[in-house]
């Protein structure tokens, strides 16, 4: 497949397997684990796998459909910020860096596909025939990683060896970023929408609401496109795409090479962007529904105080939102990538996408393969445990 090309008519599978990049790495996460690959300054690759519970652990509750895309949510939240933690603690190492020299590899050009020859980079690794057949992954086919296993189940050896300092930072930091959030993607556009249309009543709900869902996708897009401009955010978009190419060559039942992966698209229909886009959308619907300006004509409400009120409803429908939002991209059309609708639906979170992903090189392809391998490794154990198990009883 051409690269930046979206066709999925060869895929073998669609895999539940997905990830996310983070700071000179990626993150992969599947059933029963995740693992998370950072280059360090020294060239070399830093895993660390946790478990996840598995489906069976988990009580009926969380399954129910608009409940579970919520629970995903929020466990995909926190395991970004378990995930980004020990990429920050890897990344930035005390090694001194030889005069001249760059401290990450591939760094002059980090947009390059094909970047410098590496020693192992073509190095086979299967991804096991396909999900259906269980197959091992040969670890011996991993390009050479540097990892720590954990001293417990849910204790991290980076993460607990980090300061106190360092850790109520990074917390404080995540605080700052849902902040920034809420006032640029929820306060921001209901504020310019109240000034441009008036207050929101029963009789302008919907085009209140469009506008608003205007000025929110508009919002998405120049932070995108900022944060864009910061080279090591732009290495993070990168790492992205090597998340998604990773993916895509894996649900072809190729051998995972950085050169394999880099014959397919850096687009991928099941991207966290595309539910993102997609909850802009969801809304539009949901709040048009809601009496939202019914209740403030209840309560009297008027001028700063009916705005709160809308600032308000946006945040209590949010898991609504989100869950919905879960069921269509992930649900429906994450099973079902060359159904027409699904393209039509899906395609302005694939377009979104053309922001949060770059190019990657070959090195941080490396490091989207080996979390791949390393959590198609956990479900092949699970899968053997169960097997064992059934027999045994």
């Amino acid at each position: 497949m051409a690269q930046g090309g979206q066709g999925h008519t060869d895929e073998l599978f669609q895999t539940h397997i997905g990830g996310s990049a983070v700071l000179e790495g990626v993150m992969m996460r599947g059933r029963n684990g995740w693992a998370v690959s950072v280059r360090e300054e020294s060239g070399g690759i830093y895993v660390e796998e946790r478990p996840l519970p598995g489906p069976e652990e988990r009580p009926a509750w969380q399954k129910l459909p608009i409940v579970r895309g919520c629970v995903s949510f929020v466990e995909s939240m926190r395991i970004s910020y378990q995930a980004l933690s020990i990429a920050v603690d890897h990344v930035y190492e005390d090694a001194p860096a030889e005069p001249g020299k760059a401290a990450r590899p591939h760094e002059d050009n980090p947009a390059d596909p094909e970047g410098p020859e590496r020693p192992h980079e073509e190095a086979p690794i299967s991804p096991g025939c396909t999900e259906r057949s269980g197959a091992a992954v040969p670890k011996d086919a991993v390009p050479a990683a540097r990892e720590e296993e954990p001293a417990g189940k849910g204790a991290s050896p980076s993460s607990s060896a980090a300061p106190a300092s360092e850790t109520a930072g990074m917390f404080i930091s995540v605080c700052m970023g849902l902040l920034l959030g809420i006032g640029l993607f929820v306060a921001l556009p209901v504020a310019v929408t109240n000034l441009l249309m008036g207050d929101l009543q029963a009789h302008n709900s919907l085009a209140w609401n469009l506008v608003e869902a205007a000025l929110r996708l508009v919002a998405l897009v120049i932070y995108i496109w900022c944060i864009g401009r910061i080279p090591d955010m732009a290495r993070v978009f990168a790492y992205h795409g090597a998340e998604h190419q990773a993916i895509h060559c894996y649900e072809h039942g190729l051998d995972l090479t950085p050169q394999n992966c880099m014959r397919f698209s850096r687009l991928h229909v099941r991207c966290g962007t595309a539910f993102l886009v997609m909850t802009v959308i969801i809304a539009i619907v949901v709040n048009a529904v809601a009496p939202v300006g019914a209740f403030a004509d209840a309560l009297g409400a008027t001028g700063f105080v009916r705005g709160a009120i809308v600032f308000a409803s946006r945040l209590v429908l949010l898991p609504v939102v989100m869950g919905i939002s879960y069921e269509v991209t992930v649900r429906w059309a994450g099973k079902r990538p060359d159904n027409p609708l699904v393209r039509v639906v899906l395609w302005p979170g694939l377009q979104m996408q053309r922001l949060t992903t770059r190019v990657p090189d070959r090195g941080m392809l490396e490091c989207a393969i080996t979390s791949l391998v390393r959590v198609r490794a956990q479900e092949v154990r699970a899968e053997r445990a169960k097997l064992e198990a059934a027999q045994s009883a």
